[in-house]
């Protein structure tokens, strides 16, 4: 369990907020509307209503006893900087922040974030692999060059052992999963055998993927 310093508490704020409190980390959730605040109540350690730009209200909250702080202004990227920078500047260990263009990402890298999202990207270059490729049911980058995907079994593997199929010599990619009727099974065997209606996540450079996605 960590403690999480929350603020900004928009649609990205507020979704962070609910996964964190399912993950049962401790949050402080923090935004300049009251409102907002009150609405993630249910979800969170505790709110408070205050201004990120302010350095005072940053002081105030004590921010080096914070796991993590997480900045998810995404309306406004002047606060959004200038909260980044104050968490820094006040002894925050890590702060990630949220980008919404590619410029703010490099800005907020320059004064002091630890790591930048940036989900309209990320959402849209998902949807657009999600929605264009045969068989994918889900997609995830690890780096720009490597990836995982959830694809079903191509055909001619059903009936045969992953170590009759060579998958890894022929293909270049690893298995870390199988899933059938719901159910998960982490790092299956050389000996498993493939079965009509499963799905297998496997990881690999895109290069390699592209190639066994398309053959």
């Amino acid at each position: 369990m960590k403690n999480v310093l929350l603020i900004g508490l928009g649609r990205f704020g507020r979704h962070a907020a609910m996964k964190l409190h399912d993950l049962k980390h401790q949050v402080m959730a923090v935004d300049i509307d009251e409102e907002k605040v009150n609405e993630v109540l249910p979800y969170v350690t505790s709110g408070v209503i205050g201004d990120g730009t302010s350095e005072q209200f940053i002081q105030s909250l004590g921010v080096r006893n914070f796991d993590l702080c997480i900045v998810a202004i995404g309306d406004n990227f002047q606060s959004s900087l200038e909260t980044t920078a104050l968490l820094k500047e006040n002894g925050a260990k890590f702060v990630v922040s949220r980008a919404s263009r590619d410029v703010h990402r490099k800005f907020l890298l320059h004064n002091g974030a630890d790591s930048v999202v940036y989900p309209e990207k990320q959402m849209a270059s998902w949807t657009a692999v999600r929605y264009t490729a045969d068989h994918v049911f889900d997609y995830i980058q690890l780096t720009d060059d490597f990836s995982i995907y959830e694809t079903s079994v191509p055909n001619e593997w059903i009936g045969r052992t992953i170590v009759d199929l060579r998958v890894r010599q022929q293909h270049q990619i690893n298995i870390l999963a199988v899933k059938y009727m719901g159910k998960l099974e982490p790092m299956p065997a050389a000996d498993h055998v493939f079965r009509k209606g499963e799905t297998i996540f496997v990881m690999g450079s895109n290069k390699s993927l592209s190639r066994f996605l398309k053959a």
